[in-house]
């Protein structure tokens, strides 16, 4: 746990001393954290937007929105660490601000997911509409665990699939899709011998990495849980 966070906290230092120069420019332009965070949201609307005119104005084999929906989540993605920083570099901080980036993260999180299962059910992937739902419950459980643990005056941090990574993994994957759609005729479908049905379509690129985003998501939030109750446990021993 300790060499994961510390990869990820190295990770992280490296991205903020390539974002900084654009962070003292939003500064310097005068927007504010809150300003950063609704910019953020607002993009994420705009993720859902395209994945539900995918649905409606799009074809089964068409999956351009899909891969113009991952590089857009990828930007909004950007935000989410943007308004942290112009907060710490603008000396902004406020308690409020910290609470109105949860609140716009959650939400910018369940309109994505809305998006991504609207265009799923609209082209009938009804069983990875279902793991995308799952994977929204996961992801929305990693951060309540975290945030009642800490009412409670414990730690729940940590785990395989924070909102950086799972962001990360959606818009990724989610380019690659629309790129390998370029290439691939639109009703590839890969079969094994002596199974009926296909085991790979190009949109599998997609839809897979969120299969295993319903998987760790709640695993996540269940180590979290687990975590708080050994701290709460021991927090009652010393009381």
């Amino acid at each position: 746990m300790e060499s994961q966070t510390s990869v990820r906290t190295s990770l992280q230092l490296g991205i903020y001393k390539v974002i900084d120069p654009f962070v003292k420019l939003l500064i310097k332009i005068g927007l504010t954290p809150n300003a950063v965070t609704s910019i953020g949201f607002v993009l994420n609307v705009g993720v859902a937007a395209i994945f539900i005119i995918g649905a409606e104005d799009g074809n089964r084999g068409d999956l351009s929105y899909v891969g113009w929906s991952g590089g857009l989540i990828l930007f909004a993605g950007l935000f989410d660490m943007l308004d942290g920083q112009v907060a710490r570099l603008g000396n902004m901080k406020s308690v409020f601000g910290a609470l109105y980036d949860s609140v716009l993260d959650r939400y910018s999180e369940l309109i994505m997911f809305l998006g991504i299962c609207y265009y799923l059910v609209a082209h009938h992937y009804f069983l990875s509409s279902i793991f995308a739902f799952i994977a929204l419950i996961g992801s929305m459980m990693v951060s309540y665990v975290r945030a009642r643990a800490e009412g409670l005056g414990v730690d729940a941090k940590g785990g395989l699939m924070q909102r950086p990574e799972r962001v990360v993994t959606i818009g990724l994957f989610a380019i690659f899709c629309g790129i390998a759609s370029s290439y691939l005729p639109a009703d590839y479908k890969l079969y094994i011998p002596g199974i009926k049905w296909h085991v790979f379509e190009t949109m599998t690129i997609f839809t897979f990495p969120i299969a295993v985003l319903a998987v760790l998501t709640n695993f996540t939030a269940f180590k979290r849980l687990m975590n708080a109750k050994k701290a709460l446990d021991e927090k009652e021993e010393n009381e």
